[in-house]
């Protein structure tokens, strides 16, 4: 029903492997700037640590990356979608899922985690758990469809590619200082008015939230290696003490620091 696969993505072209279930790809690690081909034309975007995208079933989608990635590949099968699709009583489109690039969705990313965790442990939790993970994620697939949850696309005037990997590359370098937006602007070589919106533009979030959120995953990786004190991974994340670290990780994550160690545990 479910099955799960961290692969390595490489840099430059890329065409995403057929296959005959549904593919969720959620990107791994640092933000990398992309371009996608989708309705006969070139887009641009930005993969980033927990969004996914969806490949339905049998297509494909055609990738630039300005370096090499990671993704979490969840792939679904169509029977299963079309037999939760029929328990919720809202019928999935006749070719399956809608294709979607860069979601961002806590309750897909959770699932996604808790699949990778199982896989490593070598399923402790058995089939029994995997199929209720599997179960969940078409439900929750569904929902955002039938609701019309739009994917997450640059509009039309947004940083260069190339001026965003200067500013992505710049922040996290100096995740644990003090960032400015007079700052980034001047790395991105445009003024503060004009680098606002066209930050927003190609990552989908303000600036203070994109920086916000690489901060928390920066600490979310220092905590799950356990090799530091709550006080100095906060410090090295760019949070000015502990409780203000575990306030944001509720925020973004909805879990707290000792929540988020347990359930890797």
């Amino acid at each position: 029903m479910l099955d799960v696969l961290t692969s390595p993505v490489p840099g430059g072209h890329f065409d995403s492997p057929l296959d005959g279930r549904h593919v969720l790809c959620l990107h791994l690690g640092e933000p990398v700037p992309v371009s996608y081909r989708r309705d006969g034309r070139e887009h641009q975007g930005l993969r980033m640590h927990g969004r996914f995208c969806v490949v339905p079933a049998g297509s494909s989608t055609r990738w630039i990356l300005s370096r090499p990635a990671t993704s979490l590949l969840l792939r679904l099968t169509p029977s299963l979608l079309s037999a939760t699709a029929d328990a919720m009583g809202v019928g999935a489109r006749s070719d399956g899922l809608a294709p979607s690039i860069h979601v961002h969705d806590a309750q897909i990313e959770r699932i996604g985690w808790m699949m990778q965790a199982e896989e490593r442990d070598a399923y402790p939790g058995g089939r029994l758990f995997t199929d209720s993970l599997a179960g969940a994620l078409a439900a929750r697939l569904l929902a955002l469809q039938t609701r019309g949850a739009p994917a997450s696309e640059r509009p039309a005037r947004a940083l260069p590619a190339w001026r965003l990997g200067h500013v992505l590359d710049y922040i996290e370098a100096h995740l644990d200082q003090p960032l400015s937006l007079a700052e980034l602007a001047r790395v991105a070589g445009f003024s503060l008015s004009h680098f606002k919106p066209l930050f927003k533009n190609a990552t989908g979030l303000p600036v203070h939230r994109y920086v916000l959120e690489r901060r928390v995953e920066r600490a979310r990786d220092l905590l799950l290696r356990g090799e530091r004190r709550m006080g100095e991974i906060a410090l090295d994340a760019g949070f000015s003490h502990a409780s203000h670290m575990a306030r944001c990780m509720r925020r973004v994550l909805g879990v707290s620091p000792a929540q988020l160690i347990a359930s890797y545990h």
